[in-house]
């Protein structure tokens, strides 16, 4: 009786550590799937950021944004005119500020924002989530898909990340965002699904509230998202006072 029961408990830990990377696979598989749903590998979009304060009071800007591979994004500020002509470059764990006054740019966290509110600097220069994230569990809960994913490095934002995702359109509803203490940073609500065109079908509203600001709330919107393919010239330090000729 006791050697069935220890091949029983044996037989039962190999059928998990065989069951667990399986799931795992399956979730980074789906996990590439949603960023290419999101937007195209390479892209240019514009977006419009809210921030919304308790009081009611709300501060607008408008982006031009442009990505290209893993590493590589830019966000030029359109609007208020205050900030025309700022821009931002993420090459991987590493970000920038450009300032038309300053004129050298100067370095910035992925914990800071360089906007205000709810929104970070690492939510305005997103890399792929699959660039920064590995799948540990992929579930499925009331009907969706249920992802748990882990930081691949230390320099990510968030440690962690739960992501619920709508099975048939394959893109986040929403997504919890955890410090490496377990604490809840943020929630993330992705909503208003929309036709970019060109098999591009993903939400055009991202929503943002937090326990740590309590009252505030910032939103997203998403447009004009499509394929362009970019020069390596364009992610670099020179290059950050000119990224508006990408416009012409």
């Amino acid at each position: 009786m006791f050697d069935l029961r220890s091949r029983f408990k044996t037989l039962t830990l190999v059928a998990c550590l065989l069951v667990q990377p399986a799931m795992a696979q399956d979730g980074n598989a789906l996990l590439l799937d949603i960023d290419r749903r999101l937007q195209p590998e390479s892209y240019e979009m514009y977006r419009k950021l809210v921030n919304i304060e308790p009081d009611g009071n709300r501060k607008e800007f408008v982006l031009y944004t442009v990505k290209k591979g893993q590493e590589n994004v830019v966000a030029l500020f359109l609007d208020p005119p205050s900030e025309k002509g700022r821009s931002s470059l993420r090459q991987g764990e590493n970000m920038w500020l450009y300032i038309p006054n300053v004129g050298k740019p100067i370095r910035i966290t992925s914990l800071q924002s360089v906007v205000g509110g709810v929104f970070n600097n690492s939510d305005l220069l997103r890399l792929d989530y699959s660039t920064e994230y590995n799948a540990e569990s992929l579930t499925e809960e009331e009907g969706l898909y249920v992802l748990e994913l882990k930081a691949r490095s230390g320099s990510v934002a968030y440690d962690s990340l739960k992501m619920w995702v709508d099975k048939k359109a394959r893109v986040p509803l929403k997504i919890e965002a955890y410090a490496a203490s377990g604490l809840l940073i943020k929630t993330l609500h992705y909503s208003k699904l929309k036709d970019f065109g060109n098999g591009i079908v993903r939400p055009a509203m991202l929503e943002t509230d937090s326990p740590l600001y309590k009252g505030y709330k910032s939103v997203m919107l998403f447009d004009g998202i499509r394929e362009r393919d970019l020069s390596d010239e364009v992610f670099t330090l020179n290059y950050m006072p000119r990224v508006g000729e990408l416009r012409q």
